[in-house]
């Protein structure tokens, strides 16, 4: 069967080396825009690179009154745990390289001010209580929380009312590098073929019911032929969906998101001086992924601060890609959708359009809200982030990400971002389940998934708590995550 994966960011390389570890006889091609695996959004800088297990960030658990809500924050922690699992696997079969070449153990914090105080003591109530979090720490010593997170507290007065939440156990991926790595392996080791600098341009159906991929190489059109085809492309998967005539397409409009951080580099003693990721509580009208952050990054061996992101609308559905290309993917039957989410999410425009103009002089005025003094410590700078497409499904905002597959299990694709690249083995392997259901019937494809996969059920993790640590104690040894960390 010949497979064609549009997309070598971490969703399409991570299906590929999927199929092909289950399926060793499938063909697959991988079609890429750009001239290497893993440069759009799954690049080091274009993410905040936190391996999302939903210990710090606050939108993952939904307070209305005095109720809060847990079940999205442990469906992500369940997806991240069988992601380690198959970063794990890589690791121990030689696939790709050391752990720390793309994973290091990071505090993940979660700090709030005297007014949120009651909803962070809730949260660690509700959350604590729950076998995936029951290492996490909850404080509102001034000292203890200096220990924790020293740059976001140490100019910081005494006299502000502070809380925070901690979970030594978090990590800091680089997904750019371990695409990269993935994919070398795909090619040498598993017969993959990537072609880059291949700009999709439209699929459409043959009379013989293949799929028709139209593109340009270096300028040059060019054409593949495939049975079944994924698109992985992040926003250019709208486009190609609009083209592919499939009649779930009408559902589904992209509202682009765009963002940028503050940058810093640092000494490998100041980055170990901080060692975290620590997420605050969004403005009022302001996206999910815009909730505020102090990140340490390791990126090839060197380290750095991340604070953002500051989100911006750009209409464009990937960096690299202009306004045209945006306006040339909207159908008529996608204005109503657009037009109901402007009026319905108004606050949310007119949040981004103001974030867009934002001036340096502002960016540092809000980190040294979140860390008193930090912008006069380091050399920072803008950077722009990657850029994102959230779901417009039936007229309606959606956060969050959504599986695709036709009737005929000949077309799949993946829309959405956040939490994204952090549960991509999860959700590929759900989406390879549904889009290659034969290659499950065979004893050595079970096989196969068992050994890379020892727990991939959900509720399993997620109801019996020794099967859970059993699991995430192991792949945390392989992946050198460590309870606690001097």
């Amino acid at each position: 069967m010949n497979v064609i994966i549009i997309g070598a960011g971490i969703m399409g390389t991570t299906f590929a080396t999927l199929a092909k570890e289950m399926a060793p006889d499938l063909d697959i091609t991988i079609l890429e825009r750009l001239d290497g695996p893993g440069e759009g959004n799954s690049s080091a800088f274009w993410n905040a690179g936190t391996g999302h297990e939903a210990n710090c960030e606050l939108n993952y658990t939904p307070v209305d009154e005095e109720v809060i809500s847990v079940e999205k924050a442990l469906k992500i922690h369940a997806q991240f745990n069988v992601a380690k699992q198959f970063w794990a696997h890589l690791v121990k079969k030689g696939a790709v390289k050391e752990p720390e070449t793309f994973i290091n153990q990071t505090r993940h914090c979660t700090i709030v001010s005297e007014s949120a105080i009651e909803e962070l003591k809730l949260r660690f109530s509700e959350m604590s209580a729950h076998h995936f979090f029951e290492q996490m720490r909850y404080s509102e010593d001034f000292d203890e929380i200096k220990s924790w997170i020293p740059y976001v507290m140490e100019e910081r007065p005494r006299h502000e009312k502070m809380a925070a939440t901690l979970v030594e156990t978090g990590t800091d991926v680089n997904f750019g590098a371990l695409t990269e790595q993935m994919a070398e392996h795909a090619v040498r080791d598993l017969g993959v073929s990537i072609k880059y600098g291949t700009h999709v341009k439209r699929v459409h159906r043959s009379p013989t019911g293949r799929w028709v991929i139209e593109a340009d190489t270096s300028g040059e059109p060019v054409q593949y032929k495939a049975d079944v085809l994924f698109v992985g492309a992040g926003g250019g998967a709208f486009p190609l969906l609009k083209k592919s005539h499939l009649p779930f397409r009408r559902r589904f409009a992209g509202f682009p998101v765009g963002g940028r951080f503050l940058q810093a580099p640092v000494s490998k003693e100041e980055a170990d001086h901080y060692r975290a990721k620590t997420y605050g509580k969004a403005k009022v009208g302001a996206p999910p992924m815009s909730v505020p952050h102090l990140d340490l990054r390791v990126v090839n061996g060197r380290h750095y601060l991340l604070f953002g992101p500051f989100a911006s609308f750009k209409p464009r559905l990937e960096r690299g890609r202009g306004f045209f290309d945006y306006l040339a993917s909207i159908r008529p039957h996608d204005i109503p959708g657009l037009l109901n989410v402007a009026l319905e999410h108004f606050p949310l425009v007119k949040y981004l359009v103001s974030e867009t103009f934002k001036g340096e002089k502002s960016m540092f005025e809000e980190l040294d809200s979140f860390a008193p003094g930090l912008s006069k410590r380091f050399d920072w700078k803008p950077i722009q982030a990657g850029q994102r497409v959230q779901i417009i499904k039936d007229g309606d905002l959606q956060m969050g990400t959504e599986i695709l597959v036709s009737s005929d299990k000949t077309y799949g694709t993946l829309l959405g971002a956040s939490p994204g690249a952090s549960v991509s083995p999860e959700v590929m392997l759900r989406c390879l389940e549904q889009l290659l259901p034969a290659i499950f019937t065979k004893e050595e494809a079970r096989k196969k998934k068992n050994e890379i996969f020892p727990e991939d059920d959900l509720d399993r993790l997620i109801n019996d708590p020794d099967h859970y640590r059993e699991i995430r104690d192991a792949v945390n040894e392989q992946l050198g995550i460590t309870r606690s960390r001097a």
